[in-house]
């Protein structure tokens, strides 16, 4: 029976040639009792004939291997071709011959090894398009695991040290008024006991002095006067008292008492949660279709980005109020229809296009872009006031993720290219003398794991790149595009950290705020002096002002390109405008 070759999958052709001698064709169809490679033509010739007749002609991919020649051991003359159905052994014509096989069912040994053959391509296929993909999935969850005891041993191990060290400045406080009080006692006993001193020094004197006066009485010449004397009238001994010495009675405490001051670590009593594992049904039957259609967007934003180009003009999509903040200063994407806004006052909201708030967490965040999101749509930002970097999951939990010293983290993006986070960082230090503070920046990439990859902080001459980095995006190439405030300019360097160009404007004032790039590797950047947005390409060439106030643009603070070519822009308000510039 002929086959049409439209039904034939395009992917089932392998380009190999017909196996027919002098047939160069591309070879589509295969004869399982032959084992034979046929083209369309040859395939049709193949069945025409009549011995041919009954043969079994398939497209190539569904064709039954070819049973590997093997000797029968007890009859090495013959091939081994059959299959003991009872005995489920392989063996040759002559052996089934045999008492040993009598009665017993045979089967055509290719079948079976057709249908192995099968069964273990299959396996291998659920292998690798749901075991392997599902237990590395795990094992990414359970590194992510190790790394998040990590940080949590070492939140606690903080917090004990915290404990200890505020018990300890407890106890040495309690010492020290101790103490005090002890010296106060001491201080008033010993100025009695000075005083009782001294009055039983005066009464010895008076004493003395008595005896003394007797003494010229007894051994004075005069007779009369020692007659005429009377008797003296001997001064009473002075009272004195015995100190009441201070007792000191020891706390009574003990170790329990310690733990029930500083806390204790227990591990809850509550069974662990088995890891989800996705079915292998929903998994392996979607697997091919998911891959066609990701080949085909991924060719079709191909060959969209070859086609696209700046448009003769900007078109503004839409424009809407977002609720929870009092001002756009920058936008995270998270998916195409969901945003994290976030304002100068630490609100940091997250909604979607139709101003739904889907969630709001405070920071300590100001003006500057603090917040990202990575591969994965969790949710990273910095907090200045402690000096730490946070990343919060899908489901809400905030874990101090890196701690930057005593580099104060700006602002942050997650790469889209390798899913490392940029930094922007500033410190201060007192300058001569300590009249004034200067300040210096920096960039830090970190990897995914938090693990400190690179730090740009001067050019080639040793001259410093940063000051006040506020905004910091990566382009298409891997360059680091980072808006700094108080440079007055949009700093760029490559991946490895050296220095491009600088851009400071098309006037004599220009202040940068927020930044992003495109599918094109332009460079969007918001100046707050002109309230326009500058683009241009990534060589730093000024291409045009892309909004303008003629736009009713009114101070432009934030601005980020999704997968779909929208640009959106953040102004001095809670007005978030989207637009379309690209064609």
């Amino acid at each position: 029976m002929a086959l049409s070759k439209q039904n034939i999958p395009q992917r089932a052709q392998h380009f190999l040639e017909c196996g027919i001698e002098e047939c160069e064709r591309n070879c589509e169809f295969y004869c399982n009792p032959c084992h034979q490679r046929l083209c369309e033509q040859c395939s049709e010739e193949h069945l025409k004939s009549p011995e041919n007749k009954n043969h079994e002609v398939v497209l190539y991919q569904q064709r039954k291997r070819q049973l590997p020649v093997d000797k029968c051991k007890i009859h090495p003359t013959k091939d081994v071709d059959m299959f003991c159905e009872e005995c489920q052994v392989p063996l040759c014509s002559k052996c089934a011959t045999m008492g040993d096989h009598e009665r017993h069912k045979f089967v055509d040994l290719e079948a079976v090894y057709a249908e192995k053959f099968a069964v273990c391509q299959t396996e291998i296929s659920k292998i690798h398009e749901y075991f392997l993909p599902t237990s590395q999935d795990l094992q990414k969850d359970i590194k992510k695991n190790s790394w998040e005891i990590k940080h949590i041993i070492d939140n606690i191990r903080t917090s004990m040290k915290t404990e200890g060290e505020t018990l300890k400045n407890l106890v040495d406080t309690v010492v020290s008024e101790n103490m005090k009080q002890l010296d106060q006692i001491e201080h008033s006993l010993l100025e009695d006991i000075n005083t009782q001193d001294k009055t039983m020094d005066e009464y010895i004197n008076y004493l003395n002095n008595l005896v003394k006066e007797l003494h010229r009485c007894l051994f004075s010449k005069e007779t009369q006067k020692l007659l005429c004397e009377k008797k003296p009238k001997i001064r009473s001994i002075p009272e004195t008292t015995k100190p009441v010495t201070p007792e000191f009675t020891a706390g009574p405490y003990s170790k329990q008492d310690v733990i029930k001051l500083l806390g204790k670590i227990h591990v809850p009593k509550t069974m662990a949660e088995r890891r989800e594992i996705k079915s292998i049904e929903s998994v392996y039957n979607t697997a091919m279709k998911h891959t066609h259609k990701q080949m085909k967007e991924d060719r079709m934003k191909s060959d969209k980005k070859q086609t696209m180009s700046l448009s003769a003009s900007v078109t503004k999509v839409r424009e809407f109020n977002v609720p929870g903040v009092d001002n756009v200063r920058h936008v995270s994407l998270d998916q195409s229809d969901k945003l994290w806004i976030s304002d100068g006052d630490g609100n940091l909201v997250q909604t979607d296009l139709q101003r739904n708030v889907i969630q709001k967490i405070k920071t300590s965040g100001g003006s500057q872009g603090y917040h990202t999101v990575t591969q994965d749509r969790d949710l990273i930002f910095t907090d200045r006031k402690k000096n730490v970097i946070n990343w919060i999951t899908q489901d809400n939990n905030i874990t101090e993720f890196i701690k930057t010293g005593v580099w104060v983290p700006l602002s942050i993006h997650s790469s889209h290219i390798n899913g490392d986070l940029l930094v922007g960082m500033f410190k201060e230090t007192l300058s001569f003398m300590g009249l004034m503070n200067e300040r210096e920046g920096k960039v830090t990439r970190y990897n995914k794991t938090g693990k400190e990859l690179q730090n740009i902080q001067r050019d080639n001459k040793g001259q410093e790149l940063y000051s006040n980095p506020h905004y910091i995006t990566e382009n298409i190439n891997g360059d680091i595009c980072t808006s700094d405030f108080n440079k007055k300019a949009v700093v760029v360097v490559n991946k490895s950290g050296q220095h491009k160009f600088s851009y400071t404007g098309q006037e004599s004032k220009f202040r940068p705020y927020g930044i992003c790039t495109d599918v094109l590797g332009h460079i969007l950047v918001c100046d707050g002096v002109s309230n326009t947005v500058h683009l241009l390409d990534q060589d730093g060439q000024f291409l045009c002002l892309l909004l303008t106030q003629e736009q009713a643009i009114y101070c432009p603070r934030s601005v980020c390109v999704d997968d779909e070519n929208n640009l959106y822009v953040g102004q001095y308000s809670n007005t978030l405008t989207v637009y379309k510039y690209l064609q």
